[in-house]
């Protein structure tokens, strides 16, 4: 995105077609209450501030096989340096859909690991449904992860919900995860649950 009105503009669209807030800030890789925002007062009303939030378009990356590749080897050399610093193990690689499970495909056999995909709370999300009712699952097409080493791949931290979803499902399942690997982390943040984050690139705020 551009700026702040092709983001609007972006959200409404996403919005019109069907897609949730939870899915929206999927695609835009902002939180929820930043999709919240855009939707209702991205009009820009006077005295209304906007949520301190940075928009991620990672979409030059995602469209060529071949970026994606380097970038998942570039991130699979972090989660392994990581794994050694804790003597840990991998068996499963989780990806989180939707943008977490292309990364977590390719870090996957590069650690000669199984794929298993988890589809998160937020991607039911909205504010009509709110949360009560929602729980995040794991793909039955994909592998299982009851009792396994796990390792979890996502495009971007926002707020580390999500992530923090992950874990609770992961050891609820009797599965160990390890480390977390992602591609930007927006919050600048070591550990999620007691879990080590491994991000390419943080951003950190300074105002």
């Amino acid at each position: 995105m551009k700026n702040i009105d092709s983001l609007i503009e972006k959200a409404a669209e996403l919005k019109a077609e069907g897609l949730v807030e939870g899915q929206i800030a999927e695609e835009l890789n902002i939180s929820r209450e930043t999709v919240t925002w855009l939707l209702t007062h991205g009009e820009k009303k006077a005295g209304v501030q906007g949520p301190k939030d940075v928009s991620v378009d990672w979409s030059s990356i995602g469209k060529s096989s071949i970026r994606l590749r380097q970038v998942s080897l570039a991130l699979t050399d972090m989660i392994e340096e990581c794994l050694a610093c804790t003597d840990a193990d991998v068996e499963v690689v989780v990806g989180i859909a939707l943008s977490g499970v292309p990364l977590a495909s390719m870090v996957a056999e590069e650690l000669g690991a199984e794929l298993a995909v988890y589809t998160p709370t937020k991607q039911r999300w909205s504010q009509e449904k709110g949360e009560t009712e929602l729980r995040g699952t794991f793909s039955s097409n994909f592998s299982d992860v009851c009792d396994a080493e796990c390792v979890i791949v996502d495009d971007v931290i926002t707020s580390g919900r999500t992530l923090e979803e992950a874990v609770e499902e992961l050891n609820d399942h009797g599965a160990s995860p390890n480390a977390i690997g992602v591609l930007l982390d927006k919050k600048g943040i070591d550990e999620i649950v007691g879990v080590p984050v491994c991000s390419l690139l943080q951003i950190m705020r300074v105002n």
